[in-house]
Parts: C-alpha cells; structure tokens; sequence
C-alpha cells in the first residue's frame, strides 16, 4: 500500500463570527520513527482545557508537542500508520524500543517489556478511542489479544497493550485520547500486578 497523505480541516471564525475554514491540507506535526519503517504519527489537534476555550483564530496546538498521552484535563486526536511487523512483532532490541518511546513521550513505558510479548507494550492514564481506518490490527494485552478490522472500535481504560500487524499491509487507525485517572484501589492493583509479572 502506498502512503495516503492525511487531510486536516479546521474551521474557525472570522472577525464578523462567520463560520470559515483555517486551515486545509496535510498536519504540520508528523513524527516518523527512525527504528520501524512505515510507523507515523499525524498529530492532528490537541487541546490543554476542559472545557477547551474556543478562540476566534488558532495557534497551532500541535506545534512542539508530540506526547502520545494527552495534556492533563486535555484530549489528543491523531492518526497512526502501524507497519506490518510479522507474525512475532517488530524486531526491536531493548535500546530501540527505548529510543522509539521517546520520541513521542512514553520514555517511562520502555520498562514494561514482558518476555515473550511485543516489545513496544505501553500505558497512557487516559481514555482512548481507537478506531481502525483501514486494514487489520491485534491488539495485545497481558496475557490476550484481540483480532481487529476496518471499522472496529477499541475503548482502551489505562490498560497496558501494543499493537501489533500481522498482515502485509499497512494499518491506519484514527486514536482519541482523553485525560484520567485511576480510581485510587485500581491503581494499586495495578501496581501490584505490574510488579509480579515484571511490567
């Protein structure tokens, strides 16, 4: 499959309040991972407020920040390109795993490496929309997985996972992310699990 550019609109107000479209054509914030060909993150939009302040104009929200968890109190949208990988995952070592987690903020997750799971299994406290926009995924957990296609939805709730393509073709998902929290006996539990199985 060859690469389809993502399309941003935005739209926004004039000086009279008229309805008008800002900007139109392809996210100025596209981050590409120098350890896995094909993997890009479109940032799309992110807001820092809830309720988020709507402004007449725009600056660009996207510009200098490229966290994979949103803000606190804040939402991220973004589309991810999730190259093939084969039937065992990407072939990463620990140190790529390390480097490909900093580039978008989850330098901290590169410690939840599970022997004999997918070496980019992660953990934002947020929750997240995943929408797949074409081609096919299997989303990892703990110790399951589940077998994903065009037009599935996943309500992912803090949970710890990776994705993983075990097709030939590229995946394109849609993510919305939105700031949470642990329930207080949740995150012990958490805690507790992630220490006994070495996450």
């Amino acid at each position: 499959m060859s690469y389809v550019p993502v399309r941003r609109v935005v739209t926004g107000h004039d000086g009279r309040g008229k309805a008008v479209v800002l900007a139109d054509g392809e996210p100025p914030v596209i981050v590409r991972s120098t350890v896995q060909a094909g993997l890009a993150f479109h940032e799309i939009w992110n807001t820092a407020a809830m309720p988020a302040p709507i402004e007449p104009a725009f600056d660009e929200p996207t510009l200098g920040r490229t966290d994979t968890a949103p803000p606190k109190n804040g939402t991220v949208i973004r589309i991810v390109d999730l190259p093939p990988e084969g039937p065992d995952g990407p072939r990463l070592d620990q140190g790529q795993a390390r480097e490909l987690f900093a580039a978008v903020g989850l330098a901290e997750n590169a410690e939840h490496h599970k022997a004999g799971r997918h070496p980019l299994m992660h953990r934002t406290e947020s929750i997240d929309y995943g929408i797949v926009l074409s081609g096919e995924i299997v989303l990892l957990l703990d110790d399951s997985e589940v077998h994903l296609k065009q037009g599935d939805v996943v309500v992912q709730r803090g949970t710890i996972h990776a994705w993983t393509n075990r097709t030939d073709t590229i995946c394109r998902m849609a993510f919305i992310l939105t700031d949470g929290r642990f329930a207080s006996e949740l995150a012990l539990a958490v805690e507790r699990w992630d220490a006994k199985t070495g996450a």
